[in-house]
Order: structure tokens, then C-alpha cells, then sequence
């Protein structure tokens, strides 16, 4: 099979639509968790201005800050993969791996609906970038 044929896959267009409705929430819900975070960062920058502040205050504070920060980071990395899995159903595309082009087990769909990687894809992949 060359790299324009794809195996068949089962995906018919009421799951489509389903997972197109999934990914669509999906993508609102992210979009207000980062604007609630931004908004909660002003909050935090505000009251810290200008007050005498402990070092465990401090520490505190930067920790929190610290993780607050990968959080958003890890829903900005999702929300860009929500993007590109809702692409993906437009050009027909969605439920195919990016990398060998077999089809997404619809288990692995519904689990993870902006999947673009068979499990042994993203395990392996995951454990690339642990080396």
C-alpha cells in the first residue's frame, strides 16, 4: 500500500459529527481555561505589587506560578492539537495516523478525540523523547 491509500476505516459520519461536536467543546472549554488563568495571573501580579512579602510567601507564590505556567502550557499544546484534529476531519483525514497512515482504533478516538497516533505510535514517540 503506498502513502495515498488508507486502509478502510469504520468511522461513519454520526461518529464524525459526534467527535466533531466533542472536539468543538473540547476547544471552548481549553480557550476558557486560559483566559481564566490569564485573568487569575493579572489578579496575582496586582496583589503582589508593592507589598513586603517573606521568603516562604515568595516560594510560595513562585511555585504555584511555576505550575500554573506548565498547566497552560500543556492546554495551549492541546488546544493546537484540537485544532488540528478538527482540520483533519474537514479534509477527511481524521482517524488515520499521521505517521504510517493506518487507522485509529475508535476506542483510542473516543478516549482521546484529537488523537492523530496509533497507541504504539505515541508510545513510541513518548519514548523517543525520554532518551
Amino acid at each position: 500500500m503506498n502513502s495515498h491509500e488508507r486502509p478502510p476505516q469504520a468511522l461513519d459520519k454520526a461518529f464524525l459529527e459526534g467527535q466533531k461536536k466533542r472536539l468543538v467543546d473540547l476547544r471552548s472549554e481549553l480557550i476558557k481555561v486560559a483566559d481564566l488563568s490569564a485573568s487569575e495571573e493579572e489578579v496575582l501580579q496586582y496583589e503582589a505589587g508593592g507589598e513586603a512579602h517573606d521568603d516562604a510567601d515568595s516560594a510560595e507564590r513562585m511555585a504555584i506560578q511555576e505550575n500554573d505556567e506548565a498547566q497552560f502550557n500543556l492546554n495551549l499544546k492541546r488546544l493546537a492539537q484540537v485544532e488540528h484534529a478538527l482540520l483533519k476531519i474537514d479534509q477527511g483525514t481524521y482517524g488515520y495516523s499521521e505517521k504510517s497512515g493506518k487507522p485509529i482504533p475508535r476506542a483510542r478516538l473516543i478516549e482521546i478525540p484529537e488523537a492523530v497516533l496509533t497507541v504504539e505510535e505515541a508510545q513510541q514517540e513518548e519514548a523517543d523523547i525520554r532518551r
